[in-house]
C-alpha cells in the first residue's frame, strides 16, 4: 500500500517536471550588406531602425572612374552602330547600281558589262565584309556596356529581403571598398529562440520536440519546436546550443530579447520508471 501511494505521488509530481532553459530571441535571416564596388557614398536612403522592403535602394555610390569608362563604352557603341549604318547604306547603293547595270546591259558591250559586273561584285563583297566586321564590333562593345550596366547595379546597393536596419557603418562621403561591411539588416518575420542546454540534459532534447517559450518582459507565451541542435559544445561550460522555432504573433518581439524555453520531461522520466 505504501509503495502504491509513493508511486502515485511520484507520478503526480512528474507531470509538472520541466527542464527550463534560458535563451535569446534571434533572427534566422540576418544579412550583412557589403559594398561590391569601390567608390564614395553619395546618398543614404535609410537610417538605423527603419523598415525596408526587398529591392529598396539602401545607399548609392559614385565613382568618377566608372562614369568615364561608361561614357567611353557608350560612345564606342554609337560609333560601331554608325559604321554599320554607313556600310549598309553603301551596300544599298551598290545594289541599286547593279540593278541599273543589268537593266542597261543591252547598251553595253559584253566585255564592258562583264568588267563592270566583276568590279561591282568585288565592291559589294568588300562592303559586306566590312558590315560583318562592324557588327562583330557592335556585339563586343554591347557586351562591355552590359558589364558596365552590371557595375552600375553595384553602385546602388539594394535590400536582399524585408527587414529592419539594425546597424549602419557608413556616412555620406565615406569611401568604401569591395567586401567592406556597410549595413546589417535583420528579418523580423523569421525569429527563433537560441538557448543553451547542459551536456547532462542533452538527452532530454531532440529535433522537432514541442516546447513552450516565454518572453518575460512582454509576458508573451507561445509553443514551438526544437528546430536544430548545434553539434558543437562549449568546451568551458560543456553546453550545446539549440534553436527553437515559433510563430511570431506580436510586433513587439525583437532580436536580443531574453527568453525561456520549457521542455516537458514527463515522458522521459516515466519511461525510466
Amino acid at each position: 500500500m505504501k509503495y502504491t501511494l509513493l508511486l502515485l505521488f511520484m507520478l503526480s509530481s512528474l507531470y509538472g517536471a520541466e527542464l527550463i532553459l534560458t535563451g535569446t530571441v534571434i533572427s534566422n535571416n540576418q544579412k550583412m550588406i557589403p559594398a561590391r564596388y569601390m567608390g564614395y557614398v553619395k546618398k543614404i536612403h535609410f537610417e538605423v531602425g527603419d523598415s525596408v522592403e526587398r529591392e529598396d535602394t539602401l545607399f548609392e555610390l559614385e565613382s568618377a572612374e566608372f562614369d568615364i569608362l561608361e561614357s567611353q563604352a557608350d560612345l564606342a557603341l554609337e560609333q560601331a552602330k554608325l559604321m554599320v549604318d554607313v556600310y549598309q547604306t553603301r551596300l544599298n547603293v551598290y545594289k541599286n547600281r547593279k540593278k541599273r547595270l543589268k537593266r542597261d546591259r543591252k547598251l553595253m558591250s559584253a566585255s564592258n558589262y562583264r568588267a563592270d559586273m566583276e568590279e561591282m561584285s568585288d565592291s559589294m563583297d568588300n562592303v559586306t565584309a566590312s558590315i560583318e566586321s562592324a557588327q562583330v564590333l557592335v556585339e563586343q562593345v554591347s557586351e562591355k556596356t552590359k558589364q558596365f550596366a552590371t557595375i552600375a547595379g553595384y553602385l546602388k546597393i539594394k535590400a536582399p529581403n524585408n527587414g529592419i536596419l539594425v546597424d549602419k557603418r557608413i556616412q555620406v562621403g565615406d569611401m568604401v571598398a569591395p567586401g567592406m561591411l556597410t549595413m546589417i539588416l535583420v528579418d523580423m518575420d523569421h525569429l527563433e529562440v537560441e538557448a543553451e542546454v547542459a551536456e547532462s540534459d542533452l538527452k532530454y532534447v531532440r529535433r522537432h520536440k514541442v516546447v513552450r517559450i516565454k518572453i518575460p518582459s512582454l509576458n508573451y507565451k507561445a509553443s514551438g519546436y526544437i528546430k536544430a541542435i548545434v553539434p558543437s559544445a562549449n568546451p568551458m561550460a560543456h553546453t550545446f546550443k539549440i534553436r527553437v522555432h515559433f510563430e511570431k504573433t506580436s510586433d513587439m518581439i525583437f532580436p536580443g530579447m531574453y527568453a525561456k524555453v520549457f521542455v516537458d520531461l514527463t515522458n522521459e522520466i516515466v519511461n525510466k520508471i
